[in-house]
């Protein structure tokens, strides 16, 4: 009876959710439905049937296994219901802070540190869980008295052997709330570059930009450099580097790169210069075209686009200016 009532509860329970989802579109709710429906179906009947237990007439040889399994399993069923609490609350957050945006600088911070502290909590509840499981056995607690004068010695071999681990989860802690990278960053990391795509307890997977995926300790981005090109702002300045002859009309290049410049939809209108950056190289000079744009993606495409234009007017208008490698030659007879 006690389990057939907790079973009609949670029936109820899940069809009153399941309207104010329909009237009310709300991602906590409907949230709650998907993650806490299956625990909440053990936990109602399992409570029930363990409240009712002091009103039956039982056997006391089947008593005392039967009230060790409920609480066995309520123990559990409990924890498992803080867990899918944990996701429901990270669901709302993931939800109020978008990260499709154009300036999504905030949402980064907050998304790396709610994945770290999630994946901490529900460690620590399945710890103290499985913890007070051992715990309500007598002859576990027994063990436990007769290996407390064995702790000092067993902490310190344990700190030495799991020493990297414990490096890893502070390094985790460090990296969650000083945020040298956060969620969906760009970097530039071993030589390539890519997006930070998760960050746990103990490595960090960047999303390369041709879809291959880059596996980092967490300790790797507290000991050694790299670069993180969306650490303050997404924008970013992008340049270009053509390299001519001097007979190169330099302010016909500056017209026509500002003409194309203020007519592509990737620039940002912030920074827009052509400069005679070095004219040390054998007869050629440097020219550097310096542009801005919203963020990393839009200034490599920017950039593309802008030395296709720029190398296309040089060939069309002034071809004598591309490289060219010079010969004197000398008359001997001139020469004598």
């Amino acid at each position: 009876m006690a389990v057939l009532l907790g079973l009609l509860i949670r029936f109820l329970i899940h069809k009153l959710f399941v309207l104010l989802s329909k009237w009310w579109d709300f991602i906590l709710i409907k949230s709650t439905i998907k993650h806490l429906r299956r625990p909440v179906a053990f936990f109602l009947p399992l409570a029930f049937l363990n409240a009712s237990l002091s009103l039956m007439v039982l056997d006391t040889a089947l008593r005392a296994p039967l009230e060790k399994m409920l609480e066995i399993a309520l123990t559990a069923v409990f924890a498992w219901i803080l867990v899918r609490m944990v996701i429901v609350l990270e669901d709302y957050f993931y939800f109020k802070y978008d990260l499709n945006k154009e300036n999504n600088l905030k949402e980064r911070k907050i998304r790396t540190q709610l994945q770290f502290i999630r994946k901490f909590i529900i460690s620590l509840i399945v710890l103290i869980a499985i913890a007070i499981i051992l715990l309500s056995f007598e002859s576990m607690r027994k063990i436990g008295a007769g290996l407390l004068t064995g702790v000092g010695i067993g902490g310190i071999i344990i700190g030495f052997a799991a020493q990297k681990s414990l490096g890893n989860l502070l390094a985790g802690f460090q990296v969650a709330f000083t945020q040298p990278i956060r969620i969906d960053d760009v970097l530039i990391v071993e030589g390539e570059w890519g997006r930070v795509e998760e960050i746990t307890l103990t490595y960090v997977v960047v999303s390369i930009w041709d879809q291959r995926r880059l596996i980092l300790p967490i300790t790797y981005f507290i000991e050694k450099p790299f670069q993180n090109w969306t650490r303050v702002s997404a924008e970013l300045l992008g340049t270009v580097f053509l390299y001519l002859d001097y007979t190169i009309p330099v302010e016909e290049l500056r017209q026509e790169y500002n003409r194309l410049l203020q007519a592509h939809p990737l620039w940002d209108k912030r920074v827009n210069a052509v400069q005679v950056t070095d004219n040390t190289r054998d007869g050629l000079v440097e020219i550097r075209f310096l542009m801005s744009a919203a963020n990393s993606s839009r200034a490599f495409d920017l950039r593309c686009h802008m030395r296709e234009a720029m190398i296309a007017f040089v060939q069309s208008r002034y071809p004598e200016s591309l490289p060219r490698t010079r010969l004197e030659l000398k008359d001997k007879a001139a020469g004598r």
